[in-house]
Formats: structure tokens, C-alpha cells, sequence
């Protein structure tokens, strides 16, 4: 038997046993009900026996209901089938009884006998021994009523014909509740591969929307990619004359002998060495290796942390980064998408702390190799207002923000996740509500 099934039966025999709870206490009350109104029956056919009688009746339900009571206790619970089989024989002992101290075989009261077997195989969650064993039970009783009844058994021949049609009854009661409780399994086994149907599918449009998510940032980094290719040929002709002609100009004795005018030169040429690292680290950001594994390329993590500073400059403005690295930050995985997570980080650190009007806003990047699993594992923390408890465990969720419509799909995070997924690592977040954020990752070593 497969696992699957298992667990299945297992999760059956629970529901199962829960629903004989529940149909036990009901029938419990309505057999206390019908017992006590059989003193109706009592007054028709042995009006005097009626006081006797409905003492017997009153005893019966007091132990019915006292069986009921018990399956309220944590011991009820776990034993409700041997509980209730035990107060279903109860009114069978009394019809039983009742017919010894009657007429026995003659009595009327046998058809009540028969009419409980059925009531139990249809209206009760019973097994179908657990049925059988109840109406052979039934059968022994109604055959030692009539053997010690006063008068013996005066009619054998009616007397076989009723105990026959009670052992029928109580083989047509175990036939139907065998088939009863296949029929109960198999409904049971349909609604649980509904719902792993419908877990799975929730699983896949989850997967979907990611997917969707991942391929519109692709096609914007590659779209981003060609405009800053295009750039980096386009920028880098003028740039390189104007650093030509600010090296000529501060070869010229006028800007060595004045100090004004070759700090202005200096500033110009840091300026346009700046303009060809930021166009050079867009296209390092935006571009993939078609054919290339992205995680078997090494590369500088201070590197992509630079270019990632650089490229987040207009968010970061007013924003203090500190940095805390190792001498040694080289590890394999893709560059790019790297960058675009730690981009992401600082987006939002840059974002929250601005919006919470944060006194003094830093960011401090930590790195440091951890000797029990080899990677370089990177801290990057802000002093902003952090992230509500509530929503701590969902930043990572596809399309889940906290920031204004129009302002972003909430895919940054996710997207993150999946790309230091990918290179073996985990990103999680820890926060501090009112006073910092910190995520966490890791990258694997060049080996």
C-alpha cells in the first residue's frame, strides 16, 4: 500500500471517527426520545404492564443517556464505537425483556427488534461486522427471551420464522453498511483529491504569477540592456574626446600655474570617468549570457556592490552607506542579478526611510564568510522605520506591497528570493518595527 494511501485512510479513519461522534450524541437523544414515547405502545397492547413498563423504559434512558454523556470526555471520544454499540443493545435488551415478560414468540414486540437492525445499518456510520455483530446480537437475545419466557415457546414454527427474519435483517443491515462505507470512503477519496487538485493549482497560478513576474523583468533588462549597449558605444566617443582635450588642457602652463582652474579640470575629468562607469555598470546590470550558466561565472561581490551603489545613486541621495567587507569577496553566480538584488534592497530601504522622514538614514552592507557552509554571507541593514510584524512573513509573496497604487507590482522581492534561490542561498528579512531592517543572503565561493 502506497504512502498516498496511507495517510489517506488515516485521514479518513479521523473524519470518520469525528462523524460517529456526532451521529452517536444525536441518536443517543433521539433513541431516549422514541424509548420513552413507546409507552403509547405500552398502553395499546399491554395496558397492563404499562406502569412497569415505562419504570423499564425510564431506566433504559437514564443509561443511554449516560453513555452519551461519556463520549463529551477525551476517554468517550477515543472509544465511541465500543460506547456506542453498548447503548444501541441497551433498547434491545429492554424490547427483549419486554417480550420475556409478555408473550414471548406471540409478542408483537419483535418487529421493534427488526426495525432498530435496519435504523442502525441506515442511519449509523457503522462497520459492517460492528452491524453484523449487533444484529446477531439481537438474534441471541430475542431467542433467550422466548427459551426463558414462563410459558416456553409455544409456536416453534413462528418462533424460527421471527429469529430467521431477524438474523435476515441483520444480514441485509451488514450487506447495505459494507457497501454504505465503501460508498463513504470513495466520496471521502474524491474530496481529497479535489482539494489537492485545487492546492495544486493555486500552487501553479502562485508559480505563474511568479514566472509572469520574472519574464516582464527580463524584458526590461533587456531592453535595458540594449539601450545602455547602445549608450556605452554612443557616450563613449564624446566622453573620451572631452577627457582627451581636459588632459591637454591641463597640460597647458595657464592651468598649472592657476590652482582654481585645474581643480575644474580635475573635477570635469572624475566627472566623465563617472558618466562611462555608471553607462558600463547599467550594461553589466541589465545583461545576460544567452548560452552562458550565470552560476558558474566569478565575479567581485565588492565589485557588484559598487556598481549597485552607483546605479542607486538618486535614491540613495541623503542616504549614509557604510560598508563592512571582507579582503576577499569573490564568489561565482551571476553578476547582474546580483546587482539587481542588492538595487532592490536599496530601493526600498531608500523608499521607506524617506517616506518615515528617518533622522539621518544609513544603510550598512556586512559581508563575511561563514566557515561552517563556505559562502560569504551579506547583511544589508538600514535605521529606517522597519516592517510591521504582520507583514514581516509576506514581503516575499508575488504582487504583495505596501507601497501606493502606481508606485510598484510588488515583484522586487520575490524576484530577489528566486535569484539567491538560484544561486543555493537564502534571502530572508528580520526587522525591528520602529527602529531598523535587515536582509540576509548568501553566495557561494569560487572554489
Amino acid at each position: 500500500m502506497t504512502t498516498s494511501m496511507v495517510g489517506l485512510q488515516s485521514n479518513y479513519r479521523e473524519e470518520l471517527r469525528d462523524y460517529r461522534l456526532l451521529c452517536s450524541k444525536a441518536g443517543g437523544l433521539t433513541v431516549i426520545v422514541l424509548v420513552l414515547m413507546g409507552v403509547a405502545l405500552d398502553y395499546v397492547v399491554y395496558p397492563g404492564e404499562q406502569k412497569r413498563f415505562a419504570i423499564v423504559r425510564a431506566l433504559t434512558s437514564a443509561l443511554i443517556g449516560l453513555a452519551v454523556l461519556s463520549l463529551y470526555t477525551a476517554k468517550g471520544r477515543r472509544h465511541v464505537q465500543i460506547i456506542t454499540f453498548f447503548w444501541l443493545l441497551l433498547p434491545q435488551a429492554m424490547i427483549s425483556w419486554m417480550i420475556y415478560a409478555t408473550q414471548g414468540e406471540q409478542s408483537l414486540f419483535y418487529a421493534g427488534l427488526m426495525l432498530t437492525i435496519f435504523a442502525v445499518g441506515i442511519l449509523f456510520p457503522s462497520g459492517y461486522w460492528q452491524t453484523l455483530a449487533f444484529g446477531l446480537a439481537t438474534g441471541a437475545f430475542y431467542y433467550l427471551a422466548c427459551w426463558a419466557h414462563p410459558g416456553g415457546i409455544s409456536n416453534p414454527s413462528k418462533f424460527k420464522f421471527q429469529l430467521i427474519l431477524i438474523i435476515f435483517c441483520a444480514l441485509a443491515s451488514s450487506i447495505y453498511t459494507f457497501f454504505n462505507e465503501k460508498g463513504r470512503f470513495q466520496l471521502f477519496r474524491l474530496k481529497d483529491e479535489v482539494a489537492r487538485k485545487n492546492d495544486q493549482l493555486a500552487r501553479t497560478n502562485e508559480n505563474l504569477s511568479q514566472i509572469k513576474g520574472q519574464l516582464l523583468q527580463q524584458e526590461k533588462m533587456a531592453a535595458i540592456g540594449t539601450l545602455s549597449a547602445g549608450l556605452l558605444h554612443e557616450v563613449n566617443n564624446p566622453v573620451n574626446f572631452c577627457l582627451m582635450a581636459i588632459e591637454v588642457a591641463m597640460e597647458e602652463p595657464q592651468a598649472k600655474d592657476n590652482p582654481s582652474l585645474q581643480e575644474c579640470l580635475t573635477d570635469a575629468r572624475q566627472g566623465m570617468h563617472r558618466i562611462q562607469h555608471i553607462v558600463s555598470d547599467l550594461k553589466t546590470f541589465a545583461y545576460r549570457k544567452p548560452d552562458a550558466a550565470a552560476d558558474e561565472v566569478p565575479f567581485l561581490f565588492e565589485k557588484a556592490l559598487d556598481s549597485s551603489i552607483r546605479l542607486s545613486a538618486h535614491e540613495l541621495r541623503g542616504v549614509k552607506i557604510t560598508r563592512e567587507l571582507p579582503a576577499d569577496t569573490l564568489v561565482l553566480g551571476d553578476e547582474a542579478a546580483i546587482i539587481g538584488v542588492l538595487i532592490n534592497l536599496f530601493s526600498n530601504a531608500a523608499l521607506a526611510m524617506h517616506k518615515a522622514g528617518t533622522a539621518s538614514p544609513q544603510v550598512h552592507v556586512k559581508a563575511n564568510w561563514h566557515e561552517g557552509d563556505g559562502r560569504l554571507h551579506v547583511n544589508v541593514r538600514d535605521n529606517g522605520p522597519g516592517i510591521a510584524t504582520e507583514n514581516l512573513a509576506r514581503v516575499f509573496e508575488p504582487f504583495f506591497t505596501t507601497r501606493e497604487v502606481g508606485q510598484g507590482l510588488g515583484l522586487g522581492l520575490s524576484i530577489s528570493y528566486a535569484v539567491v534561490e538560484r544561486h543555493g542561498g537564502t534571502l530572508f528579512a528580520e526587522s525591528q518595527p520602529g527602529e531598523w531592517t535587515a536582509f540576509n543572503f548568501d553566495l557561494p565561493r569560487v572554489e
